[in-house]
Formats: C-alpha cells, sequence, structure tokens
C-alpha cells in the first residue's frame, strides 16, 4: 500500500467500534450489495472489523492485507470460516481475471491510490461486479485518520476510478469522509 502501513502496536484501535460513524455496516452493505454466492475481497482488512460484517452476507471473502501481522491478531481474534487471507499489494492480487463479484475499502484507498492497482481491481473484479470505498476526505478537518495532505478528494477519487474503467454509479462527499460506489 502507498504512504505506510497501520502500526500493529496500535491494531487494537481498530476493533473500536466508534468507527462506525464513518461508515456503518449497513452503509457498506447497502454500497456492495452482497449476495450469498459472491466472492468479494476487503481491501486493506487490517483485524477484519469490517470483514467480519460482510462475511455473513457471502460465500467467501479475501482479507486482503500488506501486513502478515494484522492476518495473525485477525486470526487470534477469530475469523468467520469463509476468510480467507491473502497477505499482498492492492496492486498485484493474486486472483484470476474476473474472480470478483466485488471488493470494498475502507479508510484505505489512500494507502493504494495508484493506476497499477486500479486497473489490478479492474483486472479481478467481474463485470458489473461493484467496488465500494469510503475514505478520509482531502476536504476534512484531519481530526482523525492520516494527515490531510495523505488524502485524496472525491473528485480525485472518482476520476481515478473513472481512469480505470469504473462507471460510477454514487460518490458523495461526507464531513470527514467520500463514499463511492464504482461498477465495472
Amino acid at each position: 500500500m502507498g504512504f505506510h502501513t497501520y502500526p500493529i502496536e496500535r491494531a487494537d484501535a481498530l476493533e473500536d467500534p466508534s468507527r462506525y460513524r464513518y461508515c456503518s455496516r449497513e452503509e457498506l452493505l447497502e454500497m456492495l450489495v452482497p449476495t450469498a454466492d459472491d466472492v468479494v475481497a476487503d481491501l486493506g482488512s487490517g483485524t477484519g472489523f469490517y470483514t467480519d460484517d460482510v462475511a455473513p452476507f457471502v460465500d467467501a471473502i479475501y482479507a486482503v492485507d500488506v501486513q502478515s501481522a494484522m492476518h495473525d491478531r485477525y486470526r487470534q481474534k477469530g475469523a468467520p470460516s469463509n476468510v480467507e487471507f491473502v497477505t499482498t499489494e492492492v496492486s498485484s492480487l493474486p486472483f484470476d481475471d474476473d474472480h470478483l463479484d466485488g471488493a470494498f475499502s475502507t479508510m484505505t484507498h489512500h494507502e493504494y491510490a495508484a493506476d497499477d492497482s486500479f486497473a489490478e481491481l479492474a483486472r479481478v473484479i467481474r463485470p458489473d461486479g461493484r467496488l465500494a470505498t469510503v475514505d478520509w476526505s482531502a476536504d476534512g478537518a484531519g481530526e482523525d485518520g492520516p494527515p490531510v495532505d495523505e488524502r485524496f478528494s472525491l473528485e480525485d477519487a472518482v476520476a481515478q476510478l473513472e481512469a480505470a474503467g469504473f462507471t460510477i454509479e454514487a460518490a458523495r462527499d461526507r464531513p470527514e469522509t467520500f463514499a463511492i460506489v464504482a461498477v465495472r
């Protein structure tokens, strides 16, 4: 991923339910629209906070993270049986073309935002598959999350996804974050 990795010594903070103030389980599910037969990926899964929310609604879910230590923490916590751990960058996903029905990213877009990552997502998400993205906005105050200079604006994130061939179904700017639903 891009600028840095999340400090493993702060991993417990990733399990804080107050994270739902930026993206609730219901909002994420509404954006992703998962079905019981879907295979999806959580991009930057960390300790599996949001992976756990999506897992009951899909057949299989990949917890994708660059830090194997995050996967170790998630395993210690206990992962649903349909979770498979994948330690890699978003720019080099080990999936066949059109393998995923969807993917989601919660507060990690800024970490992998590069042309090669978006091209890789366009390769592995099937036609009509969805990419749900919620991330810190460059237009936010910066009181939480990464420094503002490491963030992207809604407009920049939309342009990145469109350049990779995604169609934007919904794009919302909020006080501290943005939310995008993109379809391949």
